[in-house]
């Protein structure tokens, strides 16, 4: 019994280092780097045709398999009994996280019919949302219920926070640090925190799936040229986000809850 207390007194410590040290670097990110404004070349994508009247017609296409997705996830969620989720806070996050990818659908579509500075705030808020329920599902299943629904209000109010910053301030370095902290946390804490559930693997394919999805939007122009002028590196970088939430569907309804007595125990400990 004292080993046990001693373990939680342990563990707690280390999980505040952890998130002081998180915090800390995340101020000094702010402090070193220089104010990072929205480039007038920011909204010129390489495809810009119009099919049909449709303004940027394949960019403004090609977000709306992110509606399929997120509705079909979302009640599927709600529903309960297809997706494997055990835990009442898990829930919470993965409802959210198929809202915000549906809701991406509708923010993206409007802001390519039209790309400027008062429209983009609809396509990267739906997205914030969507990494902030993303990463507080993955914190419950990892750390802990009471630490991940606590990390996903904090995480919500951040992500309107940086919304406002960025809209007030013109600047977008806690919107680009809210993309780029998910991206590398959750592959690094997939190796330090043992997973509640069978086919972890997902989490890692669905990482790499983003980054190669950040990639195809930096070489936008560039896949445009290779490819003859058939598609822009930015819709594929719309379809290969999809395949985010799809991957991490299939995870959800093959996984299976591991050795219950181990992590009741472990539970326990961290809570």
């Amino acid at each position: 019994m004292v080993w046990m207390v001693t373990q939680q007194f342990a563990i707690k410590g280390k999980r505040r280092r952890i998130w002081g040290g998180a915090f800390l670097c995340w101020v000094l990110l702010m402090l070193v780097t220089p104010k990072i404004s929205h480039s007038p070349n920011h909204h010129h994508y390489a495809d810009m045709r119009n099919f049909l009247g449709v303004p940027n017609t394949l960019n403004v296409i090609t977000s709306f398999p992110f509606l399929v997705v997120g509705v079909l996830g979302f009640v599927l969620c709600v529903q309960g009994g297809f997706f494997n989720i055990s835990l009442p806070g898990e829930v919470w996050g993965w409802a959210l996280f198929y809202a915000g990818i549906a809701g991406l659908a509708f923010g993206s579509a409007y802001y390519h019919l039209k790309p400027d500075d008062s429209r983009v705030t609809w396509d990267t808020l739906p997205m914030m949302i969507a990494f902030s329920s993303l990463f507080s599902s993955f914190i419950v299943e990892r750390v802990g219920e009471r630490i991940g629904l606590s990390c996903l209000f904090a995480l919500l109010v951040i992500a309107v926070l940086s919304t406002a910053y960025e809209r007030t301030c013109n600047d977008i370095r806690l919107y680009m640090m809210f993309q780029l902290i998910p991206c590398i946390a959750i592959p690094g804490m997939t190796f330090v925190f043992p997973p509640k559930y069978t086919h972890s693997r997902y989490w890692l394919w669905a990482a790499g799936a983003y980054l190669l999805s950040k990639f195809e939007a930096f070489a936008d122009m560039k896949i445009y040229h290779a490819n003859q002028y058939t598609i822009s590196g930015h819709s594929l970088e719309h379809i290969c986000l999809v395949i985010v939430p799809v991957l991490l569907s299939i995870m959800l309804v093959h996984r299976n809850r591991k050795c219950q007595r181990y992590f009741r125990f472990c539970n326990f400990v961290i809570q």
